[in-house]
C-alpha cells in the first residue's frame, strides 16, 4: 500500500440537537441515507482491515445516533482505538457509563465561549451542560478533551475560557479556525482576519508553557514561526518539535460521511472531493485506487498561487490547510492567507517596498 492510512474522521450522522451559527455543515435532522447499523458495522471490518489506529466519531451530533455504543463497542474490539467529538448536551451518567464500558478513549467536547457568548452560538444551557458533561465524564475517568472554533465572539476572551476549563478539569484544548462554510457565511462578521493568527499562536505557547491544560492546534492554525514549532513542540512532548508537513488528506487519513461517501477531509464539504462510496465500492479500492485523492496526492508547490507559490517552506507545506485555502479563495489551490509566515513576509515586503 503506497499511503499507509492511520486514522479517519467519521461523520455517523448528520442528526443535531443544535443549529450552531458557525456550523460548516449545516446540521439539523438526520438525512435519509444514512448508514444503517449492519452497514456501519460492515464499514468498521473494513476500517480494521486496512488497519486504522484509530477513528474519531463526529456528525451532526454522534450522541443523537442511537446506536453509537454498538459502533464504539465494534471499534474497540477490532482493535481500532475510538474517540467522540460532542456538544456535550446529552451526557448523562449513563451515556458516560456506556462510554467506560465500551472503552472510548477520549471525548471532546465543543465550547466556544464564556457562558453568554457560548449559549449564544450554540444553544441556550448548553454551557452548563457542558460543565455537567465534563464533571460526569471525569468520575468515570474518562479523557476530556474541549474544542473551540475560533471567531471574533470569543477570540479576545481565550484567557477567560482557558481559566473555566482549567477549573472544569479538561485533560486538553483544541482550537481551530472558524471558517465561511454553511451556517458560518451568514455570519461575515464573525470571521477573523489574517493577523489575528499571530496572537492565537502567542497565546496557545504561553498556554502550553504554564502546564495547567494540554493546547493543541488544529490543522488550520500554523504555520513555520517558533511559537507554533514550540507550541506542538509542548502538546505532544516530543524533543524536535512537529513540523507541518503537509496536509495528511489521502496520505495518512480520510473522512467518512454519513452515507458512505469517502472524502479527504470532513470539513471539505465540496462534492466534487467525494473518492467513492463503500456502499458501491469497499473501503480498500477507493484507498488504494491511483486516481482518487489526486488533488492531494499530487499537490505541489507550483499549483499553489500568491505568496505560497514562491515561499521557501512551500514544498513541505503544500499550503497549509487546504479547507482554508477553498473557502477563503473558491480554489484548493489559492494561497493560504491564514498563515502566519505568509502574514509576515507580506508585511516585510510591504515595508521594504515602501
Amino acid at each position: 500500500m503506497e499511503y499507509r492510512p492511520v486514522t479517519c474522521v467519521w461523520e455517523i450522522t448528520m442528526g443535531c440537537n443544535m443549529r450552531c451559527g458557525h456550523c460548516g455543515s449545516s446540521c439539523s435532522d438526520p438525512l435519509p441515507d444514512e448508514l444503517t447499523t449492519a452497514e456501519a458495522f460492515d464499514a468498521i471490518e473494513q476500517m480494521a482491515e486496512i488497519g486504522l489506529y484509530w477513528v474519531t466519531l463526529s456528525g451532526g451530533e454522534p450522541l443523537t445516533r442511537r446506536d453509537w455504543p454498538q459502533l464504539v463497542r465494534h471499534l474497540t474490539e477490532r482493535g481500532v482505538s475510538c474517540n467522540m467529538i460532542t456538544n456535550g448536551w446529552n451526557i448523562t451518567e449513563d451515556v458516560a457509563r456506556q462510554m467506560k464500558e465500551n472503552n472510548i478513549s477520549t471525548v471532546a467536547i465543543s465550547i466556544d465561549g464564556t457562558r453568554e457568548i457560548h449559549d449564544r452560538i450554540r444553544k441556550p444551557g448548553s454551557y452548563d451542560r457542558i460543565e455537567q458533561g465534563i464533571r460526569i465524564l471525569k468520575q468515570y475517568s474518562i479523557t476530556v478533551g474541549a474544542v473551540t472554533t475560533l471567531t471574533k465572539q470569543n477570540v479576545n476572551i481565550l484567557p477567560q475560557i482557558k481559566d473555566e476549563l482549567f477549573r472544569m478539569g479538561a485533560d486538553s484544548w483544541q482550537v481551530q479556525l472558524g471558517l465561511p462554510m454553511r451556517n458560518f457565511t451568514r455570519h461575515e462578521d464573525w470571521l477573523l482576519a489574517p493577523e489575528d493568527v499571530g496572537g492565537i499562536l502567542d497565546f496557545c505557547y504561553k498556554t502550553n508553557a504554564e502546564g495547567k491544560i494540554v493546547m493543541y492546534l488544529a490543522d488550520c492554525l500554523g504555520y513555520y514561526s517558533p511559537k507554533e514549532l514550540r507550541t506542538r513542540k509542548m502538546a505532544f512532548n516530543t524533543p524536535n518539535g512537529q513540523l507541518w508537513d503537509g496536509c495528511s488528506a489521502g496520505i495518512r487519513g480520510f473522512g467518512f460521511l454519513y452515507n458512505g461517501d469517502i472524502i479527504g477531509c470532513t470539513s471539505i464539504r465540496d462534492r466534487e472531493y467525494i473518492e467513492g462510496n463503500i456502499r458501491e465500492r469497499t473501503l480498500r479500492d477507493i484507498w488504494e485506487d491511483k486516481n482518487k485523492f489526486l488533488w492531494r496526492r499530487q499537490m505541489s508547490k507550483d499549483k499553489l498561487s500568491g505568496e505560497c507559490s514562491v515561499c521557501k517552506y512551500g514544498s513541505k507545506c503544500l499550503g497549509g490547510c487546504p479547507n482554508t485555502r477553498l473557502t477563503i479563495d473558491h480554489t484548493i489551490y489559492g494561497e493560504n492567507r491564514y498563515c502566519v509566515y505568509n502574514v509576515a513576509m507580506k508585511k516585510l515586503k510591504s515595508e521594504i517596498t515602501g
